[in-house]
């Protein structure tokens, strides 16, 4: 497994072009929909989609007569995107001055309602081609300790490595301390797992907020974690065979 400088240095201005069909929906209506997608990393971890223009719908564009500039990109002209009476500000980039990108749009992914690849939604971003989520079940004995309490102890956990983060071990509720866990409003999106619930834990008196997640109804391929919750080794003492894991 890379580094995160391996990876940074390795994605530095990468754009390649995507096989699946990209749909992006906005105020109930499909707003681009292609099978030439551009996947374009503007940050080192995962991609984002720059679409063909004749395959959005560029008649909803608002120009604002402002620009964005970028080191490798060039200036970008800055649009709103409007559909009836909904409006996403700034919501569209096009870099004219790029050989690579000319003729692509670049939507906001948070600014639309929905993303899709082929069928299925797609959450947070657009799934890393170069990334692989693998769960396997262990007999490998994980304990969990917070501020000196141990809140899980088992030895049936399920391992989830997931290309270039630290393997993260999910684990039965019935080895949990759930009368210490307090169910958080936190929601979070994985384009890889899904959506996650979080749970604070109390511990000493004191509140540790969102300190475990649980998927409980994961996407297909981390189907295995489904109701387990899972503890960040950079915010807890996790203990493998023994042995502190620090992430």
């Amino acid at each position: 497994m890379g580094t995160h400088g391996d990876v940074e240095e390795r994605n530095r201005g990468r754009i390649e072009r995507g096989a699946k069909r990209v749909r992006a929906v906005f105020a109930g209506e499909v707003v681009a929909d292609t099978i030439r997608p551009l996947l374009v990393w503007e940050v080192p971890y995962y991609p984002t989609y720059y679409l063909p223009r004749e395959d959005v719908r560029t008649e909803l564009f608002v120009p604002t007569g402002r620009t964005r500039e970028s080191r490798q990109r060039g200036v970008g002209i800055v649009s709103h995107l409007r559909m009836g009476d909904r409006e996403a500000a700034d919501a569209v980039t096009e870099y004219s001055d790029s050989d690579a990108l000319r003729g692509h749009v670049r939507l906001d992914w948070s600014a639309m309602d929905a993303w899709f690849e082929e069928d299925e939604e797609v959450y947070t971003h657009p799934r890393d081609p170069y990334v692989r989520v693998d769960v396997l079940s262990s007999s490998r004995h994980v304990e969990v300790v917070v501020d000196g309490v141990t809140v899980a102890d088992t030895r049936a956990p399920k391992l989830l490595f997931e290309t270039n983060l630290p393997v993260r071990y999910y684990l039965p509720k019935v080895d949990v301390r759930l009368d210490l866990l307090e169910p958080s409003d936190t929601v979070t999106h994985c384009p890889y797992k899904g959506r996650a619930e979080y749970w604070s834990v109390r511990v000493n008196g004191e509140l540790v907020e969102d300190l475990a997640w649980s998927y409980r109804t994961p996407l297909r391929e981390s189907g295995p974690i489904a109701g387990h919750l899972a503890f960040p080794q950079e915010r807890v003492e996790v203990y493998v065979d023994g042995v502190r894991d620090r992430g």
